[in-house]
């Protein structure tokens, strides 16, 4: 295959490419999460479980990187240290995981997962209630089994988040540094497991615009309404996409 035969792909995936990250980087940079909440389900759908989530993890390495004006020295530093280190260890396990599904079931996991985690964050009430160490390091477990499993980092983190700051711009700025450090273990524990193929970096022709272009809208965003309208829009959106690719893979079984 040619170089650019590789690149080539059929209009419906770049489509669905283009439209999912687009809309991911919107809401992440409106809210500092629901980035691979929402395009690893889609890529599901085009890709095999294993470059859909390099992908997702190459886009959020990225954005972390081109942003990092937005995020870096306004988060609070206490939770970094035991959160990452519990990232680390839970990726190392998650990836094994990764390693023995198939599609189908990959399909299945990552739609149920996604659906439960936003009804989760759906019924869950903000409030700034006391931090800990033993706190964080288990939400960094818990954090970096979903990263290394299905490269979707942010459910216990957001709860986390949630739970004890109340500030939006701080809650932005700590997810948006969480995610952007579980981007640099996923992909080096990916790496390790030989899951990386040169696929997802094809694809980087279509998501990078879009994910631009949605960053600078959210940007916008963030700056007008201070992240305050947009829980019900991100848990519905999630729910649907997560029940829609669990139901596209029973019905494939």
């Amino acid at each position: 295959m040619t170089a650019w035969g590789a690149l080539a792909l059929p209009a419906d995936q770049i489509l669905w490419i283009a439209t999912s990250v687009g809309v991911a980087a919107l809401i992440r940079a409106f809210t500092g999460f629901g980035f691979a909440m929402l395009v690893v389900p889609v890529f599901s759908l085009i890709l095999a479980p294993n470059d859909a989530v390099v992908l997702s993890a190459v886009l959020a390495l990225i954005l972390g990187v081109v942003t990092y004006r937005a995020w870096w020295g306004l988060f609070p530093l206490a939770p970094v240290l035991p959160m990452m280190a519990g990232a680390f260890f839970g990726t190392a396990v998650g990836v094994w995981f990764l390693s023995s599904l198939s599609v189908l079931e990959f399909q299945l996991w990552i739609g149920a997962l996604v659906a439960a985690a936003s009804l989760a964050l759906a019924r869950f009430t903000p409030g700034e209630r006391p931090a800990s160490p033993p706190l964080a390091l288990g939400t960094g477990v818990a954090s970096g089994l979903m990263n290394g499993a299905f490269a979707i980092p942010g459910p216990p983190v957001i709860l986390y988040v949630v739970a004890t700051l109340t500030d939006p711009a701080q809650s932005r700025a700590f997810l948006m540094m969480f995610f952007f450090g579980s981007s640099i273990v996923s992909l080096a524990m990916f790496s390790l497991a030989g899951l990386v193929s040169t696929r997802p970096f094809q694809l980087l022709w279509v998501a990078i615009p879009s994910m631009w272009l949605g960053n600078q809208l959210g940007n916008a965003a963030f700056h007008r309404f201070a992240g305050a309208a947009y829980r019900p829009l991100v848990v519905g959106l999630c729910v649907l996409i997560g029940l829609s690719i669990s139901a596209k893979a029973l019905i494939d079984l």
